[in-house]
């Protein structure tokens, strides 16, 4: 069966939702996708396109939401984070209001379109923001569920979501608690979010062939994170790595340093991520990653090299 994208599956689910509850208002911004040509067909008293105009979008979200809406905001995931901060802080941050932002081509997503596209920041920024709610979807399984989630959850949300990928299997996991452990292994553990989840599972079987059997583990909700859940995976850990598509300082991998720091959990710790700093090299997507490390043989290197340093 083809798989279908993750911005079909989480927009073909809100459509669903959306058909019976009209309090959700979907806000594009000037965006398009065949699941959105559907909503906006069908549900045209539920559905605005505000152009090319985000930072307007928020604060029309916003406007929307105190009217008693639930409202879904749809654009690149790097246009509705970063270009509009201040109105997410303030509009919707601010009064705890109920609007989704959807960001779609999260990461390398855009490969080709340059650093004004990628977004390797937004983790960072975002959740230093009080009352924000992230989703970091690995597969489309999980992008439908998100959907539900979100349409459920009070509060602003950001949902990321990527290209096509396949972790789960449909009732594999109910994806409420904020994090999954897809294979247990032994002492290692790696720590992935998004799109790299799927690197570690490829990892995962490269490391096996050198008699290394890490566990791994999905970081999906990356705020509010689940702490007693991750603090039950680092204390069975005599190892730790993360792995994400963002930049090290700020993402998943700082998470997980600030909560052994609080837990006072002396663990080694190895993060693996985009280096601090843009690349202006075209591609695709696998040679970026191979520029950065991010590929699945130099990360599979990377591990070996560090697990023979700490004699793990």
């Amino acid at each position: 069966m083809k798989e279908i994208a993750m911005r079909d599956a989480f927009l073909d689910k809100l459509y669903r939702i959306a058909k019976k509850d009209h309090r959700i208002i979907l806000i594009s911004a000037d965006f398009g996708a065949p699941s959105l040509d559907k909503f906006r067909r069908d549900m045209s008293d539920q559905f605005i396109n505000v152009g090319i105009a985000e930072q307007n979008m928020i604060s029309i979200a916003a406007g929307v939401a105190l009217s008693g809406k639930i409202v879904f905001c749809y654009a690149i995931a790097p246009f509705i984070t970063m270009r509009c901060y201040e109105q997410i802080r303030i509009d919707l941050c601010c009064m705890n209001l109920p609007v989704t932002l959807v960001g779609v081509g999260a990461g390398y997503g855009y490969d080709d379109s340059g650093p004004t596209h990628h977004t390797l920041e937004d983790i960072a920024v975002m959740r230093a923001l009080p009352n924000m709610t992230i989703l970091n979807a690995s597969d489309s399984v999980m992008a439908e569920a998100f959907a539900e989630i979100a349409y459920k959850s009070p509060g602003p949300k950001y949902v990321r979501l990527d290209r096509t990928k396949h972790c789960f299997n449909r009732g594999d996991h109910d994806f409420q608690t904020g994090m999954a452990e897809m294979i247990h292994g032994k002492d290692l553990k790696i720590i992935a979010t998004g799109y790299m989840v799927s690197q570690a599972l490829a990892v995962h079987g490269e490391l096996q062939h050198a008699d290394v059997h890490p566990g791994i583990v999905d970081l999906y909700r990356i705020k509010p994170l689940n702490k007693e859940l991750l603090r039950q995976v680092v204390d069975k850990a005599k190892a730790i790595i993360t792995l994400e598509e963002n930049f090290i300082h700020g993402g998943i991998g700082s998470i997980v340093a600030e909560l052994l720091a609080d837990t006072r959990k002396q663990v080694p710790l190895k993060r693996l991520g985009i280096p601090d700093m843009y690349s202006f090299r075209y591609g695709g997507r696998k040679k970026l990653h191979e520029d950065c490390g991010l590929d699945v043989d130099s990360i599979a290197k990377s591990i070996l090299k560090w697990v023979k340093e700490i004699k793990c």
